[in-house]
């Protein structure tokens, strides 16, 4: 039966599930989980603590009832989770679902494409920040190069998988591939879009002077292209859209520090061990697992769980300064998925 839709404090209803399917990582990236802190000896979720496929299924199915109608899988890495298709064809067989993606670093995506793909994938979301070899083996710190990646992009291709392409961009680091990524992908056909470097989690060292905003990477590709803007496909889309005129091709920026989206974002995000973040930058969840594995029915979660979205006043990025990015406590990236 169908529940009334979520609306929170400021009417922003609850229409896209991201949820996490591993807290682990293969890389080990400077703005996400640096080697220093996520090393040899850091310990990650025990199996028994990660929600299961069927905890997951059940869960999406209570949340497609107030609305939700987009899921995007995410991690850590995704991939590492095995036997991910399985989840894939559970998801897809949700009435109510209409569409699934999948975030990734694209490493294992040569080898998991066509399984992916065959159990009702939709796209994927590929991450590389270089086109560069050493560049981008530094970024990641383990080791893989973009080729690697690229690889994996162009099996995902074959199989009909629907690609786009995230860049975080980070002023000293990375800055330089812009225009050269751009380049690239637009040759491929494949979306691209540049992400603001984002005071996520408490390890990254974020400040400000390393962010490289919207403004100023869209004056780069304009010495390079002629470029139109897009109106939002639906309420709540993050990215700013526009195409490369003469081309069905498009670019895009997710401009979490320098414009805000507050406003609009229907996002909700499931951690791995099932608690449930109204906010990329939150500092605490709600347990989802907790009431599953206790016996909870469904109308109990829903009962349970409505408040949390309808008291949410999450607007961090309106409200960011230099001393709440700096210590506000925040849950890193990895845990909460991206």
């Amino acid at each position: 039966m169908k529940k009334s839709l979520l609306v929170d404090k400021f009417g922003r209803s609850l229409q896209d599930l991201r949820i996490s399917v591993t807290d682990r990582c293969n890389f080990r990236c400077s703005y996400c989980m640096p080697k220093e802190i996520f090393g040899k000896d850091f310990k990650f979720m025990p199996k028994e603590q990660l929600l299961s496929f069927e905890e997951i299924e059940r869960l999406a199915k209570i949340f497609v009832q107030f609305g939700v109608k987009k899921i995007r899988l995410t991690g850590g890495e995704p991939l590492l989770r095995r036997n991910l298709p399985q989840l894939i064809e559970k998801l897809v067989a949700i009435d109510g679902i209409e569409d699934i993606g999948l975030t990734t670093n694209g490493a294992l995506l040569e080898k998991q494409a066509l399984p992916l793909k065959e159990a009702g994938l939709i796209r994927v979301n590929v991450s590389l920040d270089s086109l560069d070899e050493e560049r981008f083996k530094s970024i990641n710190d383990v080791g893989v190069s973009p080729e690697r990646i690229l690889r994996g992009i162009k099996k995902a291709q074959e199989v009909g998988l629907e690609v786009k392409m995230n860049m975080v961009v980070k002023k000293g680091l990375n800055d330089q591939d812009v225009v050269p990524m751009a380049k690239y992908f637009k040759k491929q056909g494949v979306s691209l879009r540049y992400i603001e470097f984002m005071d996520v989690g408490q390890s990254n060292g974020w400040d400000f002077k390393h962010v490289v905003t919207k403004k100023e990477i869209y004056e780069q590709l304009l010495q390079h292209f002629q470029l139109e803007p897009i109106d939002p496909s639906y309420i709540g889309e993050v990215a700013k859209r526009y195409r490369y005129v003469g081309s069905n091709t498009e670019v895009g920026f997710i401009t979490s520090v320098s414009e805000s989206f507050c406003s609009t974002c229907t996002r909700g995000r499931i951690s791995a061990d099932g608690k449930f973040y109204t906010c990329l930058f939150a500092e605490s969840g709600f347990d989802l697992r907790e009431l599953v594995r206790s016996g909870a029915t469904d109308d109990d979660i829903i009962t349970e769980f409505s408040p949390t979205w309808e008291n949410r006043g999450d607007r961090y990025s309106d409200e960011r300064t230099a001393e709440t990015a700096k210590n506000k406590p925040k849950i890193e990236m990895s845990y909460i998925g991206g």
